[in-house]
């Protein structure tokens, strides 16, 4: 049975994103700033109409680059009066922010939501190589990290390569299967001038790319990135009245069934993404095969295969041979994913690269990568551990 539900009434109306690059001149908050601008013109508003802002996971993470402008921080530089403002890490994955802006429109605490997501993380390497590690091993190690510290797992790819073993073990993918995620994705990032790396990918070259934590080679993992993604939501009678036809919020997944635990999920295969998919498919009249276009969260390859599982494009641990010579996923194929090249070719910017990509589509705005067809619905997810979240976007005519 479905549900009626709120995010309905919400809709994604403007978009922003500054330069992305690996090492910018630019500070954080100037690039917040342009695509914060950007997004408020995009929308057909001005800084007056904006009376919410929101973020992930909230400022304060500068030495890393993982968050270095704020809620508050960005509130001050626009000069924005706002009724609400948000900024936390515990939320349902990287994109609780804009499940946040979408209960403040619903409950009527605010009519236009700027939403944005900063990172600063190639620069921060730059100054200091030690940046993004997720502990470190000459200091004292708390919290969930301290589950893998003994064993000097001490880097996201490292966990990470843990679960896509257990993902492998599972469902047999072979090595030629999982590189057709980043083959795709660097094909579509090739078309996308904003990319951070564009230039041709081969499955030799895939395959001879150096390990990072077995089975995890290097264009298996994403790249930091210095940029910012703003994306503007709004009440949808007031979307009505804008420029861009609305992107209504069809369903979203914030559902957590597993145990909130880095170390101790119930899945290592999937981690947390079936109960957010099984969450969304609940809350919408549509099914998997509506959905036109697909961008999928590949903070890691295979993070894309648990998804396309997940969202049920196919059987759990059919993804390998769905994807197999990558023809069913590219531009033109049944199912288009990470049109813009992903996080593994265009820049880590936490599942909001995604949401920014999955309005350019909608909007055709794409150019040489847009899917032809003129596709209506999108879905957007974001993973990582018990971290997951998905959305459901559908484009008004």
């Amino acid at each position: 049975m479905t549900v009626t539900v709120g995010e309905k009434s919400v809709a994604l109306t403007g978009i922003g994103q500054s330069e992305v690059t690996r090492g910018t001149d630019a500070w954080p908050i100037d690039l917040t700033i342009d695509a914060c601008m950007e997004a408020i013109a995009d929308a057909g508003l001005t800084r007056a109409d904006i009376d919410g802002v929101a973020t992930w996971p909230g400022g304060g993470s500068e030495i890393a680059g993982f968050a270095p402008v704020g809620a508050g921080q960005l509130q001050d530089a626009l000069r924005l009066n706002v009724g609400w403002y948000n900024g936390t890490g515990e939320t349902s994955g990287q994109l609780g922010a804009m499940f946040n802006a979408i209960g403040a429109i619903v409950s009527g605490m605010a009519n236009h939501v700027l939403v944005f997501r900063t990172v600063y993380e190639a620069q921060a390497r730059r100054l200091k190589p030690f940046a993004n590690a997720m502990a470190r091993s000459d200091q004292r190690v708390e919290g969930p990290h301290s589950w893998y510290a003994p064993y000097w797992s001490l880097a996201a790819a490292t966990q990470q390569a843990l679960y896509f073993a257990r993902y492998v073990h599972e469902s047999g993918a072979t090595d030629a299967q999982v590189a057709q995620i980043a083959l795709n994705g660097r094909r579509n990032a090739g078309l996308n001038p904003k990319a951070i790396y564009r230039d041709p990918l081969t499955l030799e070259d895939y395959l001879a790319s150096r390990w990072i934590s077995t089975p995890l080679r290097l264009f298996d993992c994403d790249v930091p990135c210095d940029g910012s993604t703003a994306i503007v939501l709004s009440r949808i009678d007031r979307a009505r009245d804008l420029p861009n036809p609305p992107i209504r919020v069809e369903a979203v997944g914030s559902a957590l069934h597993d145990r909130n635990s880095w170390a101790q999920l119930e899945n290592l295969a999937t981690q947390a993404t079936p109960s957010p998919a099984a969450m969304l498919w609940n809350r919408t009249d549509l099914r998997p095969a509506d959905v036109d276009v697909a961008e999928l969260y590949d903070g890691f390859s295979f993070h894309s295969l648990a998804w396309i599982e997940s969202f049920g494009f196919c059987d759990r641990y059919e993804a390998p041979a769905f994807v197999e010579g990558g023809t069913r996923i590219a531009l033109d194929g049944a199912l288009p994913i990470n049109t813009g090249g992903g996080q593994l070719s265009a820049g880590r910017l936490h599942g909001y690269g995604q949401v920014h990509e999955a309005c350019v589509q909608l909007w055709g705005r794409g150019g040489l990568r847009q899917v032809p067809g003129n596709p209506r619905v999108a879905v957007t997810s974001t993973a990582g551990g018990p971290l997951a979240g998905c959305v459901l976007l559908v484009r008004e005519d």
